[in-house]
């Protein structure tokens, strides 16, 4: 095994009893960066220098008995959204020319701490307002869609470029990607995780996670980015919480999960889903029951005004964050965020009220519905990757829905009332492409979802690595998908 291979749970072992040294960890990353970035495209920048030098510190202080915990000089990947002292923080974006950052954004100051190497910047859809990444090829077939917007994030995890890598969420942004590209993705509760230094594209609606190969590294990432920050509004003092994977499970047996209720949604969470997806999805959930889970059925409250509430908060939100911008440079955006910040400025302050309200609404309701379960458990979108250029999906029913308002329908209930969402990978479809299951729990529940999904990878299902693909783009452009319940022989092609 390669060192780029390790977990970081792995890599963290193998450094503590130095059988691998920070400096092989991260010359091995860099490696795999030189393999497979020229037909993958995931970072925006990727810094040598910067991660040699910080391994070269990390086995230093190792040597000398300082060692800084399962980070220590682990390679570390982050969305260009998130700002790092003296480096640029593009968005993916040409307005963001000559930008840099002054200083460390909460997160990035954290891993440092922790003793993190950083390989590179990763690429987002322009300004995190998009669901496809179109920078960044996917990790298991480049033909395919990243997933957005840290799709550059997902895609140098699962390729071996990062041992794990930093992504934000605002309608799905961790949860789609990290689905498509057989990773694991978590959304934190809303306010756990500072944002204070990162891009936002819609203030109310934004979370930082992590995404890595395993549920384990998820619940490792994590303890080193939780704590207050008062520099972020929404950053809130949480109780005092183990984030270590296997909290409250049997020591005898991690894999245990009697006294567990997972919620399996009536409504909504299947509806308009691949019929790959959901058998893949119901085979994990029966899973979950045969390891000690007690399923139990739920009706998701207020389904029909999700996607309105969504649109009506992230719109407006993103056009006022973006308003000197888009009045000073429109030229410099991609023509699709244009019309997207031009339309938000359009939407009423009656209709953001309302969408407000709905909101409040909808996050009593789940609160509610949360009393009955630990958890819930569904698809976390209704379609694996899909070609690049697709613009739309026509399901059994004969409807079409847009790529992106497919993708982000099943993730943008958890970013409305801020619960924690773990999208773990399940399977694979008859094109080999990656599945993923999303786990959402109580606010502050990461303990649940984290109990959960690592019981489930223990079983072997879940996914790491992708494979090695020579295939590269081919340029279709194709302007529609049909799913497998109408053209079962396109999900072969």
């Amino acid at each position: 095994m390669e060192p780029y291979e390790l977990t970081v749970a792995e890599a963290a072992d193998a450094v503590r009893t130095g059988l691998v040294s920070p400096v092989d960890l991260v010359d091995s990353a860099l490696a795999r960066i030189a393999r497979v970035e020229p037909h993958l495209k995931a970072f925006t920048a990727v810094t040598a220098d910067r991660a040699r030098g910080a391994a070269r510190r990390a086995e230093t202080e190792i040597a000398r008995g300082a060692h800084r915990g399962p980070l220590h000089g682990v390679p570390v990947g982050l969305k260009d959204l998130i700002d790092v002292a003296g480096m640029a923080t593009t968005a993916s974006s040409r307005v963001r020319t000559g930008h840099r950052a002054e200083a460390d954004s909460t997160v990035a100051a954290r891993l440092a701490s922790a003793g993190t190497a950083l390989v590179g910047k990763t690429h987002t859809h322009e300004f995190a307002y998009g669901l496809t990444t179109p920078q960044t090829a996917n990790a298991w077939d480049p033909d395919r869609v990243a997933g957005g917007s840290s799709g550059g994030s997902a895609v140098a995890v699962a390729a071996g470029a990062a041992a794990f890598a930093l992504g934000t969420d605002t309608g799905g942004s961790i949860r789609v990607p990290a689905a498509l590209n057989g990773v694991v993705g978590l959304k934190p509760t809303y306010g756990l995780v500072p944002r204070h230094g990162v891009t936002s594209l819609s203030w109310s609606l934004d979370h930082v996670g992590p995404l890595t190969r395993t549920v384990e590294d998820a619940g490792l990432v994590l303890a080193a980015l939780v704590g207050h920050d008062p520099r972020d509004p929404a950053s809130v003092a949480a109780p005092a919480a183990d984030h270590r994977p296997g909290r409250g499970a049997d020591p005898a047996d991690p894999a245990d999960l009697t006294g567990l209720r997972v919620g399996v949604p009536g409504n909504y969470f299947f509806d308009r889903v691949d019929p790959e997806v959901e058998a893949a999805v119901r085979r994990a959930i029966g899973r979950l029951e045969e390891l000690g889970a007690r399923l139990v059925d739920v009706e998701i409250p207020m389904a029909r005004y999700i996607r309105a509430t969504h649109w009506g908060l992230m719109v407006p939100e993103a056009s006022a964050y973006h308003e000197r911008t888009l009045r000073a440079v429109p030229d410099l955006y991609e023509a699709d965020i244009r019309v997207l910040l031009e339309a938000g400025e359009l939407m009423t302050a009656g209709d953001y009220l309302r969408a407000q309200r709905a909101r409040t609404l909808m996050g009593r309701a789940w609160r509610d519905m949360l009393e009955a379960v630990d958890l819930i458990a569904a698809p976390t979108v209704p379609l694996t990757a899909v070609e690049s250029g697709r613009t739309c999906v026509t399901w059994g029913d004969g409807s079409t829905e847009g790529v992106a308002d497919a993708y982000v329908r099943l993730s943008a209930p958890a970013n409305l009332t801020g619960v924690p969402a773990l999208s773990v990978p399940v399977g694979l479809d008859s094109a080999g492409l990656p599945i993923g299951m999303q786990l959402m729990g109580r606010p502050f529940g990461e303990a649940a979802l984290l109990r959960a999904g690592h019981a489930f990878e223990r079983t072997g299902t879940a996914r790491g690595l992708a494979p090695e693909r020579a295939a590269q783009r081919d340029g279709r452009g194709c302007a529609e998908r049909r799913s497998a319940a109408n053209q079962p022989e396109q999900r072969r092609s």
